[in-house]
């Protein structure tokens, strides 16, 4: 047995250890496979072999160790958990004997975690479940969850909307205090409130929306002068009903925007407020926060004022209508139409034309990338995919939402608050692929500095016709950053404006609603509560949320649609190119799928610079925009991708043979 001095020295033996071990702190990045990583603070990653991911989650925060496994290679061994920033998750329920578990398919969790028996939930085989962790891995290895709610089982009606939500932690319901707000909300609440604004009542203000539009966020009219014409945006403006730091706003704040999922949205607010009581529906009082501006001949803009108004609009039109009334056709609903809103309609085609015509000469405009509507049967499940066509009724509305956002972003310019949308460009980590793509095949270019708003629009515009081997706007535009939110004004590069922001969708936008709430303040005073930096990321999060629950949910329905597909063959184009394959975009319905490198004949390289990939021996090349065609090859259920396999020319030659035999 060891003394107590022996004892004594041992303590202090470990305990000198212990201090000089030296730490880093650092978070768990997850891999699709068994090992990860952890991103260290000082900025370089440690790898964590298989034993030490097991106790780890990702987006854990930890303390690591570094140990030598061979000359030059070191792993990490985890040390100790700060923070787990991992509380809730979403999975399928799988029973495997006596063992209760659930396969998570939050990305990165590559295991299953054991739901001791108090907290099932009654949860049955295969069926999907939201869960917490309720023990962490961190001592041992061995997690465990607990089951919060069953979500429902494959196949049932809306199983993929409501797993969607639970995934990205998105409410479906409104917390009783919002609620309890937009009851209490009635159109006396509109009357109340006319009082100090502008009646505008007897214009002519027509919406043109989509025929089942019913959050209808903005109303137009415009009238001739001598040097253009005076455009009238009229926007709705909850700011007036839902007050400040109120419940409505809070969770407005917390769901950022609405999210258009395919046969029921997500809203941003109550649907007795964005549909009823400050939806500009036709023949209705409405309030209304209105910029009149100066469109002058040639496109550019005059000066622009705004007002607090009350509206009634003359008439919710479609896309289609208008369109065939800009177009010459006549029919009963076109000669209904009352003189003074078919004579506004008129001039608004042709502000529109100027404002359009401007943009494309001195700004950007982005290109009539094909678009479709999902269409879904009784079970909430795609039926149809059918072509979304963009008139010249779309444009007029782009134009106009555009014109008025400008005048917004100016204005905020010049005040003590604002809040913007920036946009710089190209990736400053593909400056060096990009250069070199420039100096191989647009020479003329490679001496553009595309880091400033006129050297980017030079580059963008140039390069949309060019003709070279390789498709360069296409490579381009593969390359943008990501647009983000700031409080100072700075370019938007891909739009080629100085400044902007967007103010015309309030009842789907909290950015919107909150630049509402700073117009209003900067003019009239109107009480505010100021987003602060913290806020603001929180915002920006939220809104990039929101995009990927709606994108994930889409490509969910999309692949099981993809099954009712043949094995024909269809066109498309290579969409995106990965150094494993590409992917293929349908010319028929917008369907995307992945062609393997695997599947083909040979070995490729994937060139970063020109993202092509290229055949080792015979050079074959596949690259952006490239036409081929392809037929169903299946799908990834754990992904969600689908898959295709490359038709060549002499299989549909072949093909069409038999058939003509």
């Amino acid at each position: 047995m060891l003394n107590a001095d022996a004892l004594s020295q041992l303590r202090q033996l470990k305990s000198d250890i212990k201090d000089n071990k030296v730490v880093f702190p650092g978070t768990v990045k997850a891999t699709n496979g068994r090992f990860g990583f952890v991103a260290l603070d000082e900025g370089r990653d440690v790898f964590l072999p298989p034993e030490e991911m097991q106790k780890v989650l990702p987006g854990d925060r930890v303390n690591v160790t570094e140990q030598e496994v061979e000359k030059g290679k070191t792993q990490g061994v985890v040390d100790e958990l700060l923070e787990t920033r991992l509380n809730t998750f979403v999975g399928r329920y799988l029973i495997k004997g006596k063992g209760h578990f659930v396969v998570p398919e939050t990305p990165g969790i590559n295991r299953w975690i054991f739901i001791p028996p108090k907290e099932r939930m009654n949860a049955q085989q295969d069926d999907y479940i939201y869960c917490q962790i309720h023990r962490h891995p961190i001592k041992d290895g061995k997690g465990q969850a607990r089951v919060l709610r069953v979500i429902g089982k494959a196949g049932e009606p809306g199983i993929e909307r409501s797993f969607t939500l639970a995934t990205f932690d998105l409410a479906d319901t409104w917390p009783d205090a919002v609620r309890a707000q937009a009851d209490s909300l009635s159109d006396s609440d509109i009357e109340s409130r006319e009082a100090g604004r502008e009646d505008r009542t007897d214009r002519p203000y027509v919406t043109i929306d989509s025929p089942g539009t019913q959050d209808m966020d903005d109303a137009l009219l415009a009238e001739p002068n001598a040097t253009g014409w005076t455009l009238s945006i009229a926007i709705a403006d909850p700011t007036a009903v839902i007050e400040t730091d109120s419940p409505a706003e809070q969770e407005a704040f917390n769901r950022a925007t609405a999210i258009y999922f395919p046969g029921e949205p997500l809203p941003m607010l109550p649907d007795s407020i964005s549909t009823r009581l400050c939806s500009l529906m036709p023949d209705m009082k409405r309030l209304a926060l209105v910029c009149d501006l100066q469109v002058n001949n040639d496109g550019s803009l005059g000066d622009y004022s705004f007002h607090q108004a009350v509206i009634r609009s003359k008439g919710k039109l479609s896309y289609e209508l208008v369109s065939n009334l800009i177009e010459g056709r006549e029919d009963d609903e076109i000669k209904a139409l009352p003189d003074a809103v078919a004579n506004s309609l008129d001039q608004l085609h042709q502000a529109a034309t100027a404002l359009r015509k401007w943009r494309s000469e001195h700004a950007l405009l982005s290109g009539d990338r094909p678009e479709f509507r999902l269409r879904l049967d009784e079970n909430k499940r795609i039926r149809l995919i059918e072509p979304s066509i963009q008139n010249e009724a779309h444009r007029l509305v782009e134009e106009c939402m555009v014109a008025a956002n400008r005048c917004a972003a100016d204005f905020l310019a010049n005040q003590t608050a604002g809040l913007f949308i920036q946009h710089p460009g190209l990736r400053d980590d593909r400056a060096d692929n990009i250069r070199a793509l420039l100096d191989s095949h647009a020479p003329h270019l490679s001496g553009v500095d595309a880091h400033q708003a006129e050297g980017f629009r030079k580059l963008m515009k140039e390069t949309d016709a060019l003709e070279a081997e390789v498709p360069v706007k296409a490579i381009l535009s593969r390359q943008l950053a990501r647009a983000e939110l700031s409080f100072k004004p700075a370019p938007h590069q891909g739009m080629g404006l100085d400044a902007y922001t967007t103010f015309t969708s309030p009842l789907r936008k909290f950015s919107d609603f909150y630049v509402h709430r700073l117009i209003k303040s900067a003019l009239w005073d109107t009480p505010m509560k100021p987003l602060t930096e913290d806020q603001l990321e929180a915002l920006q999060a939220a809104q990039i949320r929101a995009r990927q629950a709606a994108n994930s949910l889409e490509a969910w329905l999309k692949s099981d649609f993809a099954k009712t597909l043949s094995e024909e063959p269809m066109t498309g184009v290579i969409s995106r190119t990965v150094p494993a394959g590409f992917f293929v975009r349908l010319d028929a319905n917008g369907l995307e799928g992945f062609v393997s490198c695997k599947d083909l004949d040979g070995k490729y390289s994937f060139d970063p610079v020109t993202l092509r990939l290229i055949h080792n021996k015979n050079g074959r090349i596949f690259q952006l925009e490239q036409p081929v065609t392809v037929s169903f090859a299946g799908v990834d259920e754990e992904r969600r991708q689908i898959n295709f396999k490359l038709v060549e020319a002499q299989e549909i030659a072949t093909g069409s043979s038999s058939k003509d035999g």
